[in-house]
């Protein structure tokens, strides 16, 4: 009977240690797998960020553009400023031929840009900052149907935008240009294609006339929208 009562409770203790065994084997299991979960969503969550502030960084403006200020080559002439098609459109006056006796001084569309971040410190501040460029390329019409230059396109009667004829370019430097009121005038041509670099030009071609006619230093603010204020 001893013999019997000591081989049942050897057995009892060996049933509970593997018990034991078997209930510590399953609680590491279960941590383990619960680690494993939430190494996985702090993964997740990781990723989520990364993938906002990508979106993010994405969707964000470009606030700090690098300002293109004028070129001048060492005898003072302009360099054709570059990517000015990329810069703020801001309109595009239009003096045909035949609304001005069959000869205009400027028989085209006025296409006029203005380098971006003159034109930020021009929306803040209300003044054009020293260095402003004004890039205005020149576009003939389409050949005219009518007397007037104007012609006929499913969109009505008008006039119509047709191949590129140079460009007039402006900038503002007080000490480079005080005769003409810190503005200096240059043409690129009056075709196609346009020069690499220009020449001043005098005041009687362009200053006299911004002078007299212009509605904010020197600059046709009249006429454009966005510069009007």
């Amino acid at each position: 009977m001893r013999a019997r009562a000591k081989t049942s409770r050897s057995l009892q203790t060996l049933l509970t240690v593997s018990d034991r065994r078997d209930c510590m084997r399953k609680i590491h299991f279960v941590s383990l797998t619960i680690l494993g979960l939430a190494l996985v969503g702090c993964a997740q969550t990781d990723t989520s960020k990364q993938t906002a502030k990508s979106d993010v960084a994405a969707a964000a403006p470009v606030t700090a553009l690098a300002r293109y200020l004028p070129e001048f080559t060492a005898s003072g002439e302009l360099v054709l400023p570059k990517n000015f098609e990329k810069w703020v459109y801001v309109g595009s006056p239009l003096t045909p031929n035949a609304l001005n006796g069959g000869k205009a001084n400027f028989p085209e569309f006025h296409n006029v840009y203005v380098e971006p971040v003159s034109y930020d410190i021009y929306q803040k501040t209300g003044v054009f900052p020293e260095g402003t460029i004004l890039f205005k390329e020149l576009q003939l019409t389409l050949p005219q149907q009518h007397p007037d230059g104007s012609r006929d396109e499913p969109s009505g009667r008008g006039y119509f935008p047709g191949k590129l004829n140079g460009a007039d370019v402006s900038v503002k430097d007080s000490k480079r240009f005080p005769e003409t009121h810190g503005w200096g005038y240059f043409n690129f041509n009056h075709g196609e294609p346009k020069a690499a670099t220009a020449k001043l030009k005098a005041a009687a071609d362009c200053a006299d006339c911004h002078t007299a006619n212009a509605k904010k230093d020197m600059v046709w603010t009249q006429f454009y929208p966005r510069l009007d204020h």
